[in-house]
């Protein structure tokens, strides 16, 4: 290397925009799906999955959302972002397939109707392990059956924000619901699950 030169080192990637990468794809750019589809694939299962907690029907309504994306390319309307309009179809999706289902959330504790005692869903037993990999699966497992036993329009919202990775903006146009609103729940969301979590924090 001649004396007073600079190392050379990698350039950092530079991410294409997603409307960007939809324009090539309605040009012709068929690779330029792949990339969109490996962009947003993981987060697209691990939302329906949250919502609908069944692996494989999340990825099964993951791909057709792509499907569905795929076809509708052309109406895409570049104002709006390529990943709220993405998840609006999600969550549709994802909805329906509830409704199909008659998918009914269960509290971890409610009451009996006739003598109104509280009873406990039984939990599945995880088999022994060291005590701080035992801690982190109940951690895991307590903050599910928190954010499962939401009401669902919190429990959807704290979904798409911190598994799905919206912003509030993108939120508000999926739920099509004003701002402040969509940020208000997420407060009141996060409050309820402090609250249920309580013991757990303290560790």
């Amino acid at each position: 290397m001649a004396a007073g030169s600079r190392p050379l080192t990698a350039e950092p990637a530079i991410r294409t925009p997603d409307e960007e990468l939809v324009a090539k794809v309605l040009a012709g750019d068929q690779k330029s799906f792949s990339l969109l589809v490996e962009r947003y694939q993981d987060r697209l299962v691990s939302f329906l999955f949250r919502m609908l907690r069944d692996v494989e029907t999340a990825h099964d309504l993951a791909q057709e959302v792509f499907l569905r994306v795929y076809q509708a390319l052309d109406r895409f309307d570049p104002q709006f972002k390529f990943s709220t309009w993405t998840f609006r179809v999600a969550h549709n999706l994802g909805v329906d397939e509830l409704r199909r289902r008659k998918v009914r959330w269960v509290p971890l504790q409610r009451q009996d109707a006739e003598d109104e005692t509280p009873w406990e869903r039984e939990l599945p037993s995880w088999g022994p392990s060291p005590y701080q990999d035992l801690r982190n699966e109940q951690r895991g497992t307590a903050i599910q059956e928190a954010i499962d036993s939401l009401p669902a329009d919190y429990r959807e919202l704290i979904v798409m924000r911190h598994y799905a990775e919206l912003s509030y903006e993108e939120i508000a146009q999926i739920k099509r619901m004003p701002l402040g609103t969509v940020k208000n729940k997420l407060f009141r969301g996060r409050q309820m699950l402090k609250d249920k979590l309580a013991a757990y924090l303290g560790d």
